[in-house]
């Protein structure tokens, strides 16, 4: 017997090798830690703009589309005004927080090859040029209300601190980044000039911090629970904390939509339909479905959950649907 026990036929010839590049010889695929070919310097700062997501800003439309405004042509240009707004100063914060992070960026398996990371952006560069975004955006804000332009500026300051002390500390980066979560849905109200009810500020503030808290867990266990390579403070977290997060946050934004639901569901008189009563059920489903995927190991980026599960897709289409009807049936 040959060498590892494979009998070899004396008599017959050993195939010849296959030619390189033929069919025959297996592809090696690239390793993921090879280096990748620089982007085209417009399309860095594209990238480095992170447009994927701009659909967080979707939450400026929430107070208003929850008060049935935004069939009104000038309340939902201002909605539009807002969007925009955040648009511009979140892209703004992204460039001044990855030149902050350059360093600890570097050493993530995912978030180094981000554009200024990667080098493809001169560090002066992204910061002025974060700042003229910061700048537009709050610009652009006073063209629907300066009441937005407050909101957006308290964004700003807000990222700016989370960018220069909050994420350094344990607890305060998870208020901070669901805080502007919160005032997304705040200044689409002050664009619009609706008033904001308690369960929706509750609803909205519980919400950001599930997601958020759902965010570190997949950090950390991307990086390993209980280290800070990449970021400090997830050296501070425990499993068995973030679940306490999320768990706390679940039961509190499920409880105050149920109320938020029966409280629109009374100031409603036009039908005897109770679809704000019935839209609880596909909000506790899409609750419930985002914990799960959660669980499973999503969760690292709110909006690619959203966007990469169909289930969660149809159960947000149906609550739209039925939240829909309750504002408009007549």
């Amino acid at each position: 017997m040959a060498p590892d026990d494979v009998e070899v036929e004396v008599d017959e010839p050993a195939p010849a090798p296959a030619p390189v590049g033929s069919a025959a010889e297996p592809v090696t695929p690239p390793r993921p830690d090879a280096p990748r070919t620089p982007r085209p310097f417009l399309l860095a700062l594209l990238v480095e703009a992170r447009p994927k997501q701009w659909a967080k800003n979707v939450l400026v439309f929430a107070a208003p589309g929850a008060a049935g405004v935004l069939t009104h042509r000038q309340d939902m240009i201002e909605a539009l005004i807002a969007f925009v707004a955040f648009c511009l100063a979140a892209s703004g914060t992204y460039f001044l927080n990855d030149a902050g992070d350059v360093e600890a960026d570097r050493l993530h398996p995912k978030k180094r090859f981000r554009p200024i990371a990667a080098g493809e952006i001169p560090l002066g560069f992204a910061r002025v040029f974060g700042v003229a975004l910061i700048v537009g955006g709050i610009g652009v804000s006073f063209a629907a209300a300066w009441e937005l332009a407050v909101v957006v500026a308290c964004y700003v300051a807000l990222t700016t601190c989370y960018t220069i002390w909050l994420k350094h500390m344990v607890l305060f980066d998870v208020v901070a980044v669901a805080a502007g979560f919160v005032l997304r849905a705040i200044g689409g109200a002050a664009a619009t000039h609706v008033a904001v009810s308690n369960w929706f500020f509750i609803v909205a503030t519980f919400g950001s911090l599930f997601m958020v808290a759902g965010k570190r867990h997949a950090e950390a266990r991307t990086v390993g629970i209980g280290t800070g390579t990449t970021r400090a403070t997830l050296g501070e977290y425990s499993e068995s904390y973030l679940e306490y997060l999320r768990s706390v946050s679940t039961g509190v934004v499920m409880v105050a939509y149920c109320l938020w639901a029966f409280e629109k569901a009374a100031e409603a008189q036009h039908t005897s339909i109770p679809f704000f009563q019935l839209s609880i059920v596909p909000f506790s489903l899409a609750i419930l479905r985002y914990a799960l995927l959660v669980d499973q190991g999503e969760g690292g980026a709110p909006e690619e959950v959203v966007f990469g599960d169909r289930v969660l897709q149809v159960i947000g289409l149906v609550w739209l649907v039925i939240f829909g009807l309750g504002l408009y049936f007549k």
